[in-house]
């Protein structure tokens, strides 16, 4: 099963120096991957149902996308489990004077389904048709190793992100650190009264662009994005906060962390929780749109030392995966 999205970018969807915010992109990501897997949960005769996204694995921009051109984005269903269905999408853009094509995204999405009749019910998933045998068995490994993801972040995303009054001096994370408040209304939500994934997505690149922005002051763009864990639904009438914070940099990038949390302000029966978290890369251009030097974050206290300590960790697994992948093969 597979379907396809196509849409021209506009200039309300990128920036200053016409690049596409990062955010657009992963929001029709996530609408591909929402309609096809919520094809597939309602394939067979029971309850009816809609998919949720529950996680979106690490997210890499391989290539920026500008101002008219054409955004196709297509999704297939990997591999379902119980509970579960793992989405691929790909996104391609096209510049439709020349004709050329070229491969921006490549993403992993698990949605889970939820029941019509009560979204806190999570239904089971009709079974998936493989190509080949191998197919199921590495899907499985894919499962398991996300599942585990999820519940490591779940656990050490007790930390709250406090509003800074008065910012420090330019490098530092006080200095750039942004926050978006936002009230969820109906046009933020599905039919059923919980917001679409893709929208919360939008918000947090958003924040994380404004993080990059003053820290750098320069043109930046969204480089990848680390593994968005979506941990609680967001309910209709929330106020939602995105919180944004620099974490680390290495030369030519920087890594910044958000955090959403929502507030059930029209229930008093339910405190504020952490909805979302992630880890967003961000790199700066030069007008001609080449990579620029990024400013060395200046960590002051010891969480954000700790913090700084951590993200480089990230940064230099990453760096060794990739150098790993372009090794030649023997």
């Amino acid at each position: 099963m597979a379907s396809q999205l196509s849409r021209i970018m506009r200039p309300d969807d990128a920036n200053v120096a016409g690049n596409v915010h990062g955010g657009t992109i992963l929001k029709m990501i996530e609408e591909a991957g929402a309609i096809i897997s919520t094809r597939h949960c309602n394939s067979q005769n029971g309850e009816r149902c809609v998919a949720a996204l529950a996680r979106v694995e690490r997210t890499d921009f391989l290539s920026p996308m500008c101002i008219g051109e054409v955004a196709h984005v297509s999704a297939e269903i990997t591999y379902a489990s119980k509970h579960s269905v793992e989405v691929q999408v790909h996104v391609t853009s096209e510049n439709i004077l020349t004709g050329t094509k070229k491969l921006t995204n490549k993403a992993t999405l698990w949605y889970v389904p939820l029941s019509l009749k009560n979204v806190d019910k999570v239904l089971e998933v009709p079974p998936v048709v493989y190509s080949r045998q191998e197919q199921e068995e590495e899907g499985r490994k894919r499962y398991e190793a996300q599942k585990l993801e999820r519940m490591e972040t779940k656990w050490r995303n007790g930390d709250i992100v406090q509003p800074v009054l008065n910012p420090g001096k330019p490098n530092t994370v006080s200095y750039s650190q942004s926050s978006l408040i936002h009230l969820v209304g109906p046009s933020d939500c599905t039919l059923h009264g919980f917001v679409h994934g893709g929208v919360t997505m939008k918000l947090m690149d958003e924040v994380a662009g404004i993080v990059a922005a003053r820290h750098c002051k320069t043109n930046i763009v969204t480089a990848s994005v680390d593994a968005i864990n979506f941990h609680d639904k967001i309910r209709k009438g929330c106020v939602i906060t995105i919180s944004g914070r620099m974490t680390f940099t290495s030369n030519k990038s920087m890594e910044i962390e958000v955090l959403v949390d929502a507030d059930p302000v029209v229930d008093n029966s339910q405190k504020r929780y952490r909805a979302a978290s992630a880890f967003f890369t961000y790199v700066s251009l030069s007008q001609e749109g080449k990579p620029l030097p990024v400013p060395q974050l200046v960590p002051e206290t010891e969480d954000e030392k700790k913090r700084f300590e951590e993200g480089k960790g990230r940064y230099l697994q990453m760096k060794a995966k990739r150098q790993g992948q372009t090794e030649p093969q023997a």
